[in-house]
């Protein structure tokens, strides 16, 4: 068990939060939700113990071994990823080192010979012949392959770190597993494991994540940070979103009566039990959610942005033709071979294991980078509007906020430009903030209010959930389902590209694949899994 009491922290006059009282138990996975800046991953750190709070106290059982994925890249950058791995059990490391040293000291005594005696000893009590065989296949099933376990952490990508300091973290069986956006830079096979691998861990898991399907999969516990408040909530992401809204909604509802209000909880919680067998936490939240008292349901105080696209006009027959298209970077193929039709009420998600060749696909159709081979068109009715994943190029003036979307629009008009910047949440005084100063979200935020304001047919997303909160990813997947024109996209958020696209486009340096079907079944269709695999298998070379 891990406790919070009391916990309170600020900075300065601004209070993050205060009065938290908590406990995480064993046997439960805990995901930490809030709005960017709410301090989720400062909650962590004073969790950990690596942050002190300005009141109160973290305490847990002496003998509990707490595991961080951690996120400093360099820590480990003369180490190999097996070794690293394994130094996430800090405590069979040490031991592990020290008879390692004993062994080679060159005027090996009776006493080293004794005191090797008990570091072996030690050493079986913790599993530790079982340690390396059990650190290669943690970084085998997190798609770090045999031949890359005795490299040293700075000779790899920072992908593959990522993945390694994954490992370290799941390593050894911890007691309490700490867990900061693990599904970043993770692709879709691997986070699928993950999830397996959480769902089936006995302990307690305490996760911020900004994806949803996977907050949906592994948590038994939603954790709220709103408002200086710290809040604990039975339940996943879903559960705990649509409660929350259906006691708003009952809120706002001044009129109706109690017993109904009741009643229509009451018929929640029981709905949403018999649908929970879906998960992969499924008995465990099913028992809690049966338990729960309806007077635990509270309502969300978030605020939600609104997200729609308005197409000035419709698309004709023609919308994109793409023929053979192809481009290398040194000496290699990013992608090559695409061949498609883009056909009317197309939402496509377009997927690959590089994500540099779908940022340079995009850069080719916004007209931004050249293919080396083939070619590409778009229909004469076609409008189209771009969300990159660098959006940094836009934002090097220093102009407030409403300047800055009047540079796109026609309509010159502030209460006309103020109207898109508040959909946003960019009201009153928060649209006169400068734009070099904004956060990663926020300038998304911007982004989206410049192509809502575009009108175009056809919409061309990369990343576009990158750097959200949960309360505007939920808004852009619903104005996306909503959207009448065309949209090409690819999200790392699972739910967002499950419940949009209906076309599914992964391209390779081999060529393409292209189904017409929903996200989860392309994943799981076993016919497609070697043509798939075929796309990376052996890369042309130029």
């Amino acid at each position: 068990m891990l406790n919070a009491s009391n916990i309170s922290l600020r900075f300065g006059k601004r209070v993050l939060f205060e009065d938290v009282n908590l406990k995480f138990t064993t046997g439960n996975c805990y995901g930490v939700i809030g709005a960017n800046g709410a301090g989720k991953s400062t909650f962590l750190k004073i969790l950990s113990k690596e942050l002190d709070p300005t009141t109160g106290s973290i305490s847990k059982d002496p003998n509990a071994r707490m595991s961080i994925l951690r996120q400093d890249h360099n820590a480990f950058k003369s180490e190999t990823a097996l070794d690293t791995v394994m130094m996430g059990n800090e405590d069979l490391w040490k031991v592990k080192q020290e008879k390692d040293a004993i062994y080679l000291k060159e005027d090996f005594s009776d006493a080293d010979g004794e005191k090797a005696a008990h570091l072996e000893a030690q050493f079986a009590e913790m599993d530790g012949w079982n340690a390396e065989a059990d650190a290669a296949e943690l970084l085998s099933k997190l798609g770090i392959s045999e031949d890359l376990h005795y490299t040293i952490l700075d000779e790899l990508t920072g992908n593959q770190k990522v993945r390694v300091l994954l490992a370290q973290a799941l390593f050894g069986n911890p007691d309490i597993l700490l867990l900061d956006e693990p599904t970043n830079d993770l692709d879709v096979e691997t986070v699928i494991w993950l999830e397996d691998f959480l769902a089936d861990f006995k302990n307690t898991v305490i996760v911020v994540s900004h994806d949803r399907h996977f907050l949906d999969n592994v948590c038994t516990h939603m954790v709220d940070i709103d408002f200086s408040k710290i809040q604990m909530f039975t339940g996943n992401y879903t559960f705990w979103y649509e409660s929350s809204q259906l006691a708003l909604r009952q809120q706002q509802q001044q009129n109706k009566k109690a017993e109904e209000k009741k009643k229509e909880l009451e018929d929640f919680i029981r709905r949403f039990s018999a649908n929970v067998a879906k998960s992969k936490q499924a008995t465990s939240r099913k028992k809690m959610i049966e338990k729960l008292d309806i007077s635990d349901i509270k309502p969300s105080t978030r605020k939600y942005p609104y997200i729609g696209f308005q197409q000035e006009r419709e698309v004709g027959d023609q919308i994109l033709q793409v023929e053979n298209l192809g481009k290398k970077l040194d000496g290699r193929y990013l992608f090559s071979n695409l061949n498609f039709t883009f056909d009317q009420g197309d939402k496509i998600a377009l997927i690959s294991r590089d994500s540099l060749a779908i940022t340079t696909f995009y850069k080719i159709l916004a007209k931004e980078e050249k293919a080396d081979e083939g070619a590409y068109k778009f229909g004469q009715t076609v409008t189209t509007a771009h969300l990159p994943n660098d959006n940094s190029k836009y934002f090097e003036n220093n102009l407030n906020l409403v300047d800055w979307l009047r540079q796109y629009s026609v309509n010159q008009d502030e209460t006309f430009i103020r109207s898109f910047l508040g959909r946003m949440l960019f009201a009153k005084e928060e649209a006169l903030k400068k734009s070099s100063v904004l956060s990663g979200g926020e300038k998304v935020r911007c982004m989206i209010s410049r192509m809502m304001l575009q009108g175009a047919n056809f919409l061309m997303l990369d990343e576009p959930t990158n750097h959200l909160d949960l309360e505007s990813i939920q808004a852009f997947n619903q104005g996306l389902r909503d959207f009448k024109g065309q949209v090409i996209f690819t999200s790392r958020d699972h739910q967002f590209t499950q419940t949009v696209a209906n076309r599914i486009i992964e391209i390779g340096p081999n060529g393409m694949v292209d189904k017409k079907i929903d996200f989860d079944s392309y994943i799981r269709d076993e016919e497609l899994r070697e043509r798939r695999e075929a796309l990376y298998a052996s890369e042309v070379n130029a």
